[in-house]
């Protein structure tokens, strides 16, 4: 996650992207937002990688 200004946009840690999710940006977000979201992908690639 980074701020954006007065947003928050949420980045994916090996490419240094903005995340793209339905072919929209993850970007312009609350904080809770992109909190709740970042939580999600981070659970997600964890248990990819566990499997």
């Amino acid at each position: 996650m980074r701020n954006d200004g007065p947003d928050w946009a949420v980045y994916d840690k090996f490419t240094g992207e903005t995340v793209v999710i339905a072919t929209v940006r993850q970007a312009g977000l609350s904080y809770s937002d992109a909190v709740a979201l970042a939580h999600m992908l981070n659970t997600r690639a964890q248990r990819a990688v566990l499997q």
